[in-house]
């Protein structure tokens, strides 16, 4: 696997764009396009919350219904959620202006929106803003970040990856982008994410590592404990490789699931260090548990802890609140045999054993937590079991941006 520079431009056949159409805000690109040259199997995993924007029906209904897809439109600013059937209506029109200008089939047009919810989108500006799209979409690296720059809202830094890998000898590319920044919480969160990939392989085997990669990505970050209406990842595989087909149970099936990983990783940790008003990615590794299952739970507990964000924030060895939120995670564990870590680049200290605190110096300990970024680690001693959670501190600014987020 050689990881590479770029987006979704990074995979064979696909093109995209970002431009200024004035949805919500005024100075500032706020619509995109992704294109594929060739028609695209699909996979895609949508909000766990009852409350589904338009955008997310209309999407769940053409990956599980279309043949193929070949587009994707996206605006910011506004969600198109809770509008009703106007807000429905919306998807089904931006759908058919993207087929004329695009010269694809209606059905294959996936839409995407993200910010305000409650507004009705301005119909008329998404459909000049396609054609917009339209006549500037391309495959470079630049018109990928255009796009990337165009999905973003309280979002501080557009985020991207791409790699590559080889398929008997046939390189396969595969490359994302996402947007998010609040409204983050497991089993999916206020984000856009969108791969591409060349690679050759069928609807139902992409659907199945999308499906398992995302309980170990996407559904372990958290910045603020909401799960949004409009949560969507979609991913496209046009087959520009030529890659002979990626098969089930195959070395060449491990090595793509690799690939998606670390794009889905990748992005997700962009998600949870680009927190509103963040100053730090906060990472919780569990190790030594009895079951895959509550590591998730226990890594995720300690990330979605307010408290322990506070501290995060405030350059505080709290562990107290750590093992606090491992208390309430609804695993059962035996405190007095737990292990308790920092970690970051300025070190690794050890700051809880054997059910009280470790010897260790707090000075140390807040030069760790003063990094950009920050791993507790937490060794269960119960097992062999792993797993990652993301999140990040929480800060003044948190507060600041969603007092005023309408205005």
């Amino acid at each position: 696997m050689k990881v590479r520079t770029g987006g979704v431009t990074a995979a064979k056949g696909f093109e995209a764009a970002g431009v200024e159409a004035s949805i919500k805000y005024k100075d500032r690109k706020d619509m995109a396009v992704i294109y594929s040259r060739k028609p695209c199997v699909l996979a895609g995993t949508f909000t766990s919350n009852v409350v589904k924007a338009a955008p997310v029906l209309w999407d769940k209904k053409v990956v599980e219904e279309s043949s193929f897809g070949q587009a994707v439109i996206i605006n910011a600013g506004i969600a198109n959620a809770c509008t009703g059937q106007e807000g429905y209506a919306y998807c089904k029109r931006t759908a058919v202006r993207a087929a004329e200008v695009l010269d694809v089939p209606e059905e294959a047009v996936l839409v995407a929106s993200t910010g305000v919810i409650g507004m009705q989108l301005p119909i008329d500006r998404i459909e000049a803003g396609i054609e917009k799209l339209a006549k500037v979409k391309a495959d470079t690296l630049d018109a990928g970040t255009q796009a990337a720059e165009a999905i973003m809202t309280t979002d501080t830094r557009s985020k991207q990856a791409a790699v590559e890998i080889d398929i008997k000898g046939v390189k396969v590319t595969l490359g994302g982008m996402c947007k998010g920044s609040g409204m983050i919480h497991p089993n999916m969160c206020t984000m856009l994410a969108f791969v591409t990939t060349d690679a050759v392989i069928s609807k139902e085997l992409l659907t199945k590592a999308v499906k398992e990669d995302v309980k170990d990505t996407f559904n372990m970050i958290s910045v603020d404990g909401d799960t949004s209406t409009n949560d969507t990842l979609l991913v496209m595989a046009n087959g520009m490789a030529e890659n002979p087909e990626i098969q089930d149970g195959t070395p060449e099936y491990e090595a793509f699931k690799e690939g998606l990983h670390y794009i889905n990783e990748a992005l997700a940790k962009m998600m949870a260090g680009d927190g509103e008003g963040a100053t730090a990615l906060f990472e919780t590794k569990v190790i030594g548990a009895a079951t895959k299952e509550d590591a998730r739970i226990l890594s995720k507990s300690v990330i979605c802890s307010s408290l322990t964000k506070a501290a995060i924030y405030g350059h505080d060895a709290n562990w107290g609140r750590i093992l606090c939120a491992l208390g309430y995670s609804g695993v059962l564990f035996d405190p007095e045999k737990i292990e308790l870590f920092f970690e970051g680049k300025a070190g690794r200290i050890q700051i809880y054993k054997d059910g009280v605190a470790a010897a260790y110096s707090e000075e140390e300990a807040g030069k760790i937590l003063s990094e950009p970024e920050v791993r507790v680690i937490v060794d269960m001693k119960m097992g062999t079991e792993e797993a990652s959670a993301w999140g990040c501190d929480l800060t003044y600014d948190y507060v600041k941006i969603n007092a005023d987020y309408r205005s």
